[in-house]
């Protein structure tokens, strides 16, 4: 199995070591599509997992969700969290065991969903319905210094409810020194890329596990889709997510790097656990790779 590159106690301590750098914004890959924000001395969660609950449910079917990478920390850890968002209810981003501890860890915790998910949101984490934030493609909301807008995804397709409102979701999170795009689950959609050049993408946090049939399960833009996409929106670096979490879904990340050098797209490949800082964005990310 997978070791991330810090893990459990040190893995808070750079967390920790990070508030002394308070005039760079810092990224930590928490695996899957989990990441970590500290900014303008908040921290904010794109998409927790930070349990086995997919491994134990699948475990005696015919897709199990075998674990690659070792989880980096225990929610209950993550007691000085602001802001965690869901982009969609799949549960490895809506993880009750990993969202339920956080929210008993974090009691001003505030959670960022779909509006058209409540309902199942609620009902998943047996908390108060209003409770989370709900935002729709279009729209935004305002958490300390994050300024949280909502864009489309297609996880495969664009779905909305009955009242119109999308059931998958983007968010680009703008903030004094900084804005991040988390596109969530996504395949290419028309329109996405006149979408995302509304705003100056800093770092773009895109899945690179593609789209395989026989997974069973809806599929995600692929390395060179993930690549292409980055360098169309004009991201200044791209981190690729979402693979190396359960054997029968990921993909490596050779095709992204390669496609990224191909076009002149500055990237950064994380490993889990590991810190990326916008001091990276002062002329020292270039297009190669640290693996």
């Amino acid at each position: 199995m997978i070791k991330p590159v810090l893990q459990d106690e040190a893995f808070l301590a750079d967390v920790s070591a990070a508030r002394e750098n308070a005039e760079h914004f810092h990224l930590w890959w928490l695996g899957q599509s989990g990441f970590l924000l500290r900014g303008q001395g908040k921290h904010l969660l794109f998409d927790p997992y930070l349990s086995d609950s997919l491994t134990k449910k699948y475990a005696a079917t015919d897709r199990p969700h075998v674990r690659m990478t070792e989880r980096v920390v225990a929610p209950e850890k993550l007691d000085f969290i602001d802001v965690v968002t869901s982009s969609h209810n799949h549960t490895d981003h809506l993880d009750a065991e990993t969202l339920v501890p956080l929210l008993e860890a974090n009691p001003e915790l505030e959670l960022i969903i779909p509006e058209a998910n409540r309902e199942f949101v609620v009902d998943r984490l047996k908390t108060m319905v209003e409770l989370p934030r709900g935002l729709d493609a279009g729209q935004f909301t305002t958490v300390g210094p994050f300024k949280i807008h909502a864009v489309p995804a297609a996880h495969e397709s664009i779905e909305r409810d009955a009242n119109g409102r999308h059931k998958y979701l983007g968010y680009v999170v703008e903030f004094e020194n900084g804005t991040i795009y988390h596109s969530g689950d996504t395949l290419l959609y028309d329109g996405m890329a006149d979408w995302l050049r509304r705003w100056p993408i800093d770092v773009a946090l895109l899945p690179i596990n593609g789209r395989v049939p026989e997974r069973r399960v809806a599929g995600n833009l692929n390395g060179r889709e993930a690549a292409t996409l980055a360098k169309e929106i004009g991201a200044r670096v791209v981190i690729p997510c979402h693979y190396e979490m359960f054997e029968f879904n990921t993909a490596p990340p050779e095709e992204f790097v390669g496609t990224c050098r191909e076009l002149g797209q500055p990237y950064r490949v994380l490993r889990a656990g590991e810190r990326w800082s916008s001091a990276d964005l002062a002329g020292k990310v270039e297009p190669g790779t640290n693996r």
